[in-house]
């Protein structure tokens, strides 16, 4: 099946929601693609056992379908094509397929950064916004103890959500040294909104513990988590929990403009003051961008919208506050940097591609001998698995400085007979597609 649309949004999280219902107002026909079965992305995902509604979601649900673009759920974009075609697979039907668009708004978010260190592939360890999102499809934390470790302002709304659920939390462990954090305060005092959700957040774990200049060095246990030791940098402790949820900030998912061709700066997509990347008609808001949070996200979701349906006037009157969240969005990752030490953490034998079962100590061969990413995957294989380097990728960049140079469709494993369906002239792959990526 092939559909056209004027403007096609991969994402369906705040940014996303925001520029297809800005863009359906402005009278385009607009599709927004997500892989989730509901829209809201990882940040505003809905679940089951959610005790609060979560009202800017809602709202914003409730103004995208009052515009009339149209939500197609379940599709996981995996391919691109000529003349401006995203491929996407439904795997609900075991099918792929066509969306032809006139302009692209791409706002596929971020993920969490993992970083190795013995015993994190332990039952029971997660990463923090991956607890969340489980116990909002249902998974019962009553009366576990965990710990929460890591860096960012995830932590803190984490262990909130947490303890709402049920969960005690032992404490909240952020690596960030207490001056950094104390600068970032000063940046704050001009965003008093974040002041009173931080303020509540904290209010909502009162009585837990809440260290800086604090992280893990190892999670115990042999079959499943017992313990976890974490260390100020001059002591070592152990904290005894059931679950640990840790995760070291955020990284943009930027798979879909790298096949593109977009050109990437620091990480991010490279957008100019209308959120349009290197490429005419391909636009991009939200964390692949740069992580700014989540009215930063609105916002650029908004004026990419706009500028996408030939609405620039109308963007341009969200420039100044969009400005204002982005540079708060540096402020939050200067902040929250990781610190030299957690390069340290992991040992030879600790395992650092969960797929390919590589571990660091044969990594650390090809950084003494000045190789790359490319050459590490050609002896040990890491970073090909079904994740395709989205869990040790970022850990890679941080221990080696070693960076993805290569994405090749599909962006997610799929049958091979599914790729196989569409004629090569359409499918983007080479001739003799590496079944492996």
């Amino acid at each position: 099946m092939n559909l056209t649309f004027d403007i096609v949004v991969v994402g369906a999280g705040p940014a996303g929601l925001a520029a297809a219902t800005a863009a359906a107002r402005s009278g385009k026909r607009v599709a927004l693609l997500d892989e989730n079965a509901k829209a809201g992305g990882q940040i505003w995902r809905s679940g089951l056992s959610e005790t609060h509604p979560n009202h800017a979601r809602e709202s914003a649900i409730a103004s995208f379908k009052a515009s009339g673009a149209e939500m197609f759920a379940g599709r996981q974009v995996v391919n691109t094509g000529p003349a401006s075609e995203l491929h996407a697979w439904v795997d609900t039907r075991q099918v792929l397929e066509s969306f032809t668009f006139g302009s692209l708004i791409i706002a596929t978010g971020a993920r969490e950064r993992f970083l190795p260190f013995p015993g994190w592939t332990l039952p029971g360890v997660f990463g923090a916004g991956g607890l969340q999102a489980l116990v909002r499809g249902g998974y019962d934390v009553r009366g576990k103890r965990v710990v929460v470790a890591g860096t960012g302002p995830l932590l803190l709304a984490v262990a909130a959500h947490l303890k709402d659920d049920g969960a005690e939390i032992v404490s909240i462990n952020e690596q960030a040294p207490i001056d950094r954090l104390m600068r970032f305060g000063f940046v704050l005092l001009f965003h008093p909104e974040k002041i009173v959700q931080g303020f509540n957040f904290r209010v909502a774990t009162a009585g837990v513990p809440y260290r800086m200049n604090s992280w893990p060095v190892e999670a115990e246990g042999v079959d499943a988590l017992t313990g976890v030791q974490l260390t100020d940098g001059s002591r070592t402790w152990t904290e005894r929990c059931d679950l640990l949820a840790c995760g070291f900030h955020l990284v943009p998912n930027i798979e879909l403009p790298l096949l593109l061709g977009c050109k990437i700066t620091d990480g991010a997509v490279h957008v100019d003051k209308n959120q349009q990347t290197s490429i005419e008609s391909v636009y991009c808001a939200g964390e692949p961008a740069g992580i700014a949070g989540v009215e930063a996200a609105i916002l650029q979701g908004k004026i990419a919208g706009l500028a996408a349906s030939g609405a620039v006037g109308a963007a341009s009157g969200l420039y100044r506050r969009r400005d204002s969240q982005i540079a708060f969005g540096r402020a939050m990752s200067t902040a929250f940097a990781l610190r030299k030490e957690l390069l340290s953490i992991a040992k030879p034998d600790t395992i650092v591609c969960r797929c390919e079962d590589v571990r660091f100590g044969q990594l650390q061969a090809h950084a003494v001998s000045d190789g790359s990413w490319t050459d590490a995957k050609l002896q040990t294989r890491c970073g090909m698995g079904p994740c395709q380097g989205r869990v040790c990728g970022p850990a890679l960049e941080t221990l080696f400085n070693w960076r993805n140079s290569s994405v090749r469709p599909p962006l997610f494993p799929i049958p091979v007979g599914a790729m196989c369906s569409v004629p090569n002239s359409q499918n983007n792959l080479p001739v003799s597609m590496e079944t492996s990526q």
